[in-house]
């Protein structure tokens, strides 16, 4: 069994778990769809990350290139959750209210036709630097947690 691949994995299942409770606290409504979706509170691609290069510091050292490896790959997972996806969120936000704006316009002139689109774009895409430390604190404590467990096996 690889235990850093398993550490990883299920802290990332936990991230997306502890997303429900975090949004019913801010909403007031139990959505378990959020479990399967992307943005939100914790980051769950920087608990995994994190996770995965925690464990990986406290099993091999943190002067190895194992180390460096999952490290640089945690900051790029975690830039890239706070840059680029977060980025293609508010555009798909702007793109929504775009929709909503030609709907009111095409009802406001009759001679307008404009066939609304039935879906909307998904605009909880990346994260806050909030949710990515969130994330990332996760990630650290089970990576440790998983070690010592491990150690005392």
């Amino acid at each position: 069994m690889n235990r850093a691949f398993i550490t990883a994995l299920t802290t990332i299942g936990l991230a997306q778990v502890v997303k429900v409770p975090v949004r019913y606290a801010e909403t007031g409504r139990w959505n378990w769809i959020d479990m399967l979706k992307t943005g939100g509170m914790p980051s769950s691609h920087s608990a995994g990350v994190a996770a995965l290069a925690s464990y990986v510091g406290f099993k091999k050292g943190v002067s190895s290139v194992h180390f460096a490896i999952a490290s640089i790959l945690s900051l790029i997972v975690m830039y890239d959750a706070m840059g680029i996806r977060r980025q293609a969120g508010n555009i798909a936000t702007e793109v929504n209210e775009l929709e909503n704006t030609i709907v009111w316009l095409a009802e406001q002139h009759p001679e307008l036709v404009h066939e609304r689109k039935r879906k909307q774009l998904e605009e909880r895409l990346g994260h806050l630097p909030e949710e990515v430390l969130a994330g990332a604190m996760l990630g650290i404590c089970t990576g440790a947690l998983s070690y010592a467990l491990e150690s005392k096996a």
